[in-house]
């Protein structure tokens, strides 16, 4: 038993080596608003994904333009390879809810009315369309 949880888990370190990327926890806007500038990114070369971030005029856009530069650094310090030889690609992308923060408003004859004030989480992947070994 504990021979097979050790394959699964030497399995999951080595998939992870290959995988770049940043993570942003606790961002203060909804997911929904957060998803719309995400999807205009997902899938592209890093630099067209960087001056569609530069030039969005969503609060979220300047947050993801960072962590895109953030990912973008963790696969140049791993690999040690220069991103501007390399055809990089935001690979995956993903937009969870995050903590809610819940408040009360008051309302009309005494009564008061919810308020949540939500948040999200990034999961951010870089990656090159053939696998790069490090140098």
């Amino acid at each position: 038993m504990a021979n097979r949880k050790k394959v699964a888990a030497d399995a999951r370190k080595e998939a992870n080596k290959t995988k770049f990327g940043a993570v942003l926890n606790s961002n203060p806007t909804s997911p929904r608003k957060t998803r719309l500038v995400v999807d205009l990114i997902r899938g592209k070369k890093v630099e067209e994904a960087l001056t569609i971030l530069k030039f969005h005029k969503k609060e979220s856009a300047g947050k993801l333009e960072k962590l895109l530069k953030s990912a973008i650094n963790n696969w140049e310090q791993k690999t040690g390879l220069k991103p501007e030889d390399h055809a990089l690609f935001v690979t995956h992308v993903m937009v969870e809810a995050g903590p809610v923060v819940k408040r009360f408003l008051p309302a009309p004859q005494g009564r008061a009315y919810r308020l949540r004030k939500r948040s999200n989480q990034v999961k951010l992947e870089v990656g090159t369309k053939e696998p790069v070994t490090a140098a």
